[in-house]
């Protein structure tokens, strides 16, 4: 009898509800920008950040652990609990969007996430690894976002557990996937203390936001320089094909990311307003959607069991990214400047979709009939790290 956990179509199922997520917090964006939206609902603008962070990145996170801890061989368990971790953060997303009760959105994801950190447990009992500890943390900075949300906690003031989650959710999948090459203790050590440091910034925030947010921001600069100073982006960059666009992508969220946290470290802690904006979305969109964007051929095809082969054009969604951030962050927030905060805002979500358009249409053409050297070897390294993620834990 086939495995479920190997059936494409069970998978992407359980992709939709993370792509309604994206769509409908796009749209609350909009809203956000005092922009007029194609879809205007009262309650949109307050859960965009929970609907962006654990609805579209949450379930996309968990799908990928489930399917990472599908059984690989044939002595092994089947977890077939493993899949309500996507499926309850997938749910609570559809159900924030919907007109239930938010309180039924929230539980969901406290129990999706609950679940998630399940799912780290058990990883880290098949192969006890640093980079399984970092995700595991970052699993935790979920739990403890929707929690604190679900108990009414405004979502200003529990953004340090969202921020954890996202960041170390990363920087462990960078560990995971940088292991091509020897890695170095120094890395593992340097990461694992940012990591355990950065969930201590989250937690001291809620009781002493000012140095929560310092002890945040130190960790989030050092983590930084621990990933420039051993990743293997920094090679990869003077490369070809999807190594180099990978290289890219990563280089420019390490930069956002440092920006974030050199925010918090001088100016201390911020709830709203321009630096409020700014850090969020140096975070979220500056560090997250630029991995994202640069992962996407690897992630996705473990997940999907379908290739996305990278084309040239993927630059064009990565360069919109950064270039609207920078309107946004260095013109709009830093001065002030209504205008910008608004094009930057609006060029954010035009790159998003943009990217998503360009997958979808890259995995519909399938790989170019006659690829050049370069995307042969891009391609081959693709490959490499794609197996990689299917065998992590």
């Amino acid at each position: 009898m086939e495995n479920p956990s190997r059936r494409p179509l069970a998978r992407l199922t359980l992709l939709l509800p993370a792509g309604v997520a994206l769509l409908a917090g796009l749209d609350a964006a909009l809203t956000l920008l005092g922009l007029p939206a194609p879809v205007e609902l009262d309650r949109l603008p307050d859960v965009h950040g929970p609907l962006m962070v654990l609805g579209f990145v949450g379930t996309l996170v968990a799908l990928e652990r489930a399917v990472a801890l599908a059984p690989s061989r044939t002595h092994e368990r089947a977890r077939p609990w493993a899949w309500a971790a996507p499926a309850s953060l997938g749910l609570g997303g559809l159900l924030l969007v919907s007109p239930a009760p938010l309180v039924a959105g929230r539980v969901c994801q406290v129990v999706g996430s609950a679940v998630l950190v399940a799912l780290y447990v058990a990883a880290w009992r098949r192969r006890a690894d640093p980079a399984i500890a970092i995700q595991g943390l970052g699993a935790v900075g979920a739990l403890g976002a929707a929690t604190l949300w679900a108990a009414g906690v405004p979502v200003p003031d529990l953004a340090p557990w969202l921020v954890a989650f996202l960041v170390l959710t990363i920087v462990g999948e960078r560990l995971e996937l940088m292991r091509v090459v020897p890695v170095p203790p120094a890395a593992e050590h340097g990461l694992l203390a940012g990591s355990l440091a950065v969930v201590a910034g989250a937690a001291l925030a809620l009781v002493w936001p000012g140095l929560g947010t310092a002890v945040l921001g130190l960790a989030l600069v050092g983590t930084v320089a621990v990933l420039l100073r051993f990743d293997v982006a920094r090679r990869t960059v003077r490369g070809y094909g999807l190594p180099r666009f990978m290289a890219a992508a990563m280089l420019g969220a390490f930069g956002w990311l440092a920006v974030a946290g050199a925010i918090w470290l001088v100016g201390g802690p911020a709830t709203s307003g321009v630096r409020y904006d700014a850090v969020l979305h140096a975070v979220f969109l500056g560090f997250v959607m630029s991995m994202v964007m640069a992962h996407a051929p690897v992630i996705l095809p473990a997940v999907l069991r379908r290739p996305l082969p990278y084309r040239p054009v993927m630059y064009a969604p990565l360069v919109t990214l950064h270039v609207t951030l920078l309107l946004r962050v260095l013109v709009g927030d830093a001065r002030d400047v209504a205008w910008a905060v608004q094009g930057g805002g609006v060029g954010n979500i035009v790159a998003v979709l943009a990217f998503v358009a360009v997958a979808a249409t890259s995995v519909l053409l399938g790989a170019p009939a006659r690829p050049p050297r370069s995307a042969v070897a891009a391609d081959a390294a693709g490959a490499r790290g794609t197996s990689r993620v299917e065998v992590a834990a």
